[in-house]
């Protein structure tokens, strides 16, 4: 199993550092995102509470960019014969989702560099700082993992890909924006450890949701 999952991840990874597609696009994205806000919203200027929770609009939009080819690629270059014969649901449906996190992971850390450096903001808490990035990471992955495997034999998938993931990301959205405030403006307060808790759950539950949903969609 453990060879399976590596052997996915080691694909999928493989590929990105050989067209450099999805990083370099989603990079790119979020700098002209940025930017816009920076100055077309003049950002700078508002309060630190809403500019708390900008940034995870523009990963928001940045996942919804590059991450739905997660599947969609198996598809496109058919290779799902080839890893049915080598892999089982649950293995490469864990491949791809820790290639996923990982890509998420850098994407989130670069984009909050850039971000707290443009707008002038410190860190209150970095325990919180780091824990919402992280798991705001698998969050995201394990969303945009397992609705990029429904939708990857569909037509006109990128709009069924936002149509899918959006309503599903608003909880997370909403409790990472919390987080990224007691870590940025007010520190730790009585419900701060509640919001902690509650990525931990919603990372626990999609994962949990995705490799159960993914089995029916290997057997299709």
């Amino acid at each position: 199993m453990i060879n399976a999952i590596f052997a996915v991840f080691r694909k999928d990874l493989s590929l990105e550092l050989r067209t450099r597609y999805a990083m370099n696009t989603l990079l790119a994205f979020t700098g002209a995102a940025l930017l816009l806000i920076l100055f077309t919203l003049r950002a700078e200027q508002l309060d630190p509470t809403p500019k708390s929770g900008l940034v995870w609009i523009v990963i928001l939009f940045a996942a919804m960019a590059g991450m739905a080819r997660s599947f969609v690629i198996e598809t496109d270059q058919k290779t799902w014969p080839l890893l049915r014969l080598h892999a089982h649901a649950t293995d490469v449906y864990t491949g791809k989702l820790i290639y996923n996190f990982l890509f998420l992971l850098t994407l989130n850390s670069i984009t909050f560099l850039i971000y707290l450096f443009m707008m002038g903001m410190a860190v209150v808490n970095y325990f919180y700082l780091f824990s919402g990035i992280i798991l705001g990471a698998l969050g995201l992955a394990s969303i945009t993992t397992m609705t990029s495997a429904m939708i990857s034999k569909a037509d006109r998938r990128g709009a069924v890909f936002s149509v899918l993931s959006i309503p599903l990301l608003v909880p997370l959205l909403l409790i990472l924006t919390r987080v990224t405030r007691v870590a940025l403006v007010e520190g730790i307060d009585p419900t701060a450890l509640n919001d902690f808790m509650a990525l931990i759950g919603y990372a626990g539950v999609t994962i949990t949701a995705g490799i159960l949903l993914f089995d029916f969609i290997w057997d299709e």
